[in-house]
């Protein structure tokens, strides 16, 4: 590694701060029309920022929603491509009053910096444009090619971006995706996660009668759908947190003896676990550690109920409809679109015929896993040493980002997620934040990224 480079790094840490507050400070809330507008300017600023540091062809590529921010700097004769993506939308801020400093005045407070967007993903974004400059401010040059492509529909659904990948594949062509929107483990625990879960999410709708009936003169003539769709329910699970769908573990990928090693180096305690989210005690699937059931095996969990007279005080009423929502999240080789369809089966067979039942496939995302022997993964392990001084344990999240596997499915690249937030910065919550130091160090190591990725094919 060039020593300038590191250098350039440390002397300015003030300095990026100070650059990443104006970003942070543009309400890109893509959820809410009234700001449509900053969006728009959210992207036109990364756009600034990419024809600064010197990267060609920088500008906005629309889409039917928001746009997409692409640069390229393609000099490095020989050296592979460097694909990286992020979002530069944000989430709502509400409530707002639950905000100490508001959320669009960046503010630092002990060593880190509050601001919505600032760990999801501005700051982390931020953290590779920084990288990128000190490369090229200090040789002229990045040891790899590199494209960027940044998107504003992230935070809802991004709906068009799957379009723009396989509209774009010439343009997109690389070796190798690189996403900075997760996290570490724990503060001090530098991570890299290999694998993200899939999901699968489903409505259960169950009618009994026309209309809501009188209990009374009803009551024990006519299915209840509020009991019945509870009886139904129960039945998607045993009393081991095993799923009783018949075919729902068929293409399960079993954990390998490595993985489970690596989960047991990581440093999580039950009890502590349970007592910070307030629950008397954990529960989950027979057979496996909580580590493992959060991020690594399959589950079912009802998201939302619905039924009858909620309001204050009686009412004695027999209701007409039920309703449930229910998410399955995925692990490899699991199918989305295979699980819900056995899911609407399984719920319908089950079903009494004193009830009608619908079943709505709501939306999908594929599972995702890389191989802890992937040059790449390893490029990103010796990165984030050298940036944060410990050699980073492997973790799975429970979580899915869609767009990763997209970019296997459409591109057939891997992808390295080389994230620095941690479970405490409140992303999509009041007070979100980013620690500085991670960001300072996260710096560095994107610096070293970009060096061992130019070696990881030798």
């Amino acid at each position: 590694m060039d020593t300038k480079v590191i250098d350039f790094i440390h002397t300015h840490r003030d300095q990026f701060v100070e650059q990443m507050k104006d970003w942070l400070r543009i309400p890109s809330v893509s959820a809410l029309s009234e700001h449509a507008g900053d969006v728009r300017a959210a992207a036109d600023w990364a756009v600034g920022e990419l024809a600064r540091l010197g990267f060609d062809n920088a500008g906005l590529r629309e889409t039917p929603g928001n746009p997409i921010v692409y640069a390229e700097w393609l000099k490095a004769e020989g050296a592979p491509t460097v694909l990286y993506y992020g979002h530069y939308d944000v989430q709502p801020v509400d409530p707002i009053d639950l905000w100490t400093t508001p959320p669009f005045e960046p503010t630092v407070r002990d060593g880190e910096i509050f601001a919505r967007g600032a760990a999801d993903d501005k700051g982390q974004v931020f953290m590779h444009f920084k990288a990128l400059e000190a490369w090229l401010s200090q040789t002229g040059r990045l040891p790899v090619n590199f494209k960027i492509i940044l998107e504003g529909e992230e935070e809802v659904g991004s709906k068009n971006l799957d379009a723009f990948i396989a509209a774009n594949k010439d343009l997109l062509a690389a070796d190798v995706v690189v996403i900075s929107d997760t996290g570490m483990f724990d503060r001090g625990v530098p991570s890299i996660c290999y694998g993200l879960r899939g999901l699968a999410y489903c409505q259960i709708d169950i009618t009994g009668s026309h209309t809501d009936l009188h209990s009374g003169q009803f009551g024990g003539a006519l299915a209840n759908p509020a009991f019945t769709l509870a009886q139904m329910l129960s039945q998607l699970k045993d009393r081991s947190g095993r799923i009783k769908i018949p075919g729902f573990y068929d293409d399960v990928e079993p954990l390998s003896d490595a993985e489970r090693a690596e989960f047991k180096k990581l440093p999580f305690n039950e009890k502590r676990f349970a007592r910070e989210l307030g629950a008397p005690k954990l529960t989950g699937e027979t057979g496996f550690t909580t580590l493992e059931r959060l991020s690594a095996r399959p589950t079912l969990e009802v998201n939302g109920l619905l039924s009858g007279f909620t309001g204050e005080g009686a009412k004695t009423v027999l209701p007409a409809k039920a309703m449930a929502k229910v998410s399955m999240r995925l692990v490899p080789n699991q199918d989305p679109d295979r699980i819900a369809d056995l899911f609407a089966e399984h719920v319908k067979k089950i079903a009494p015929k004193t009830v009608h039942v619908e079943v709505t496939k709501m939306h999908g995302g594929k599972p995702w896993k890389a191989s802890l022997d992937n040059p790449f993964v390893r490029a990103a392990a010796g990165a984030i040493e050298a940036g944060f001084g410990r050699e980073p344990l492997f973790t799975r999240e429970g979580g899915s980002i869609p767009v990763v596997a997209s970019f296997q499915d459409i591109l057939g690249l891997p992808s390295v997620l080389f994230g620095i937030g941690l479970p405490d910065d409140r992303i999509h919550a009041p007070n979100e934040k980013l620690d500085l130091g991670n960001f300072h160090n996260g710096v560095v190591a994107a610096a070293h990224l970009y060096e061992n990725i130019a070696g990881a094919r030798e």
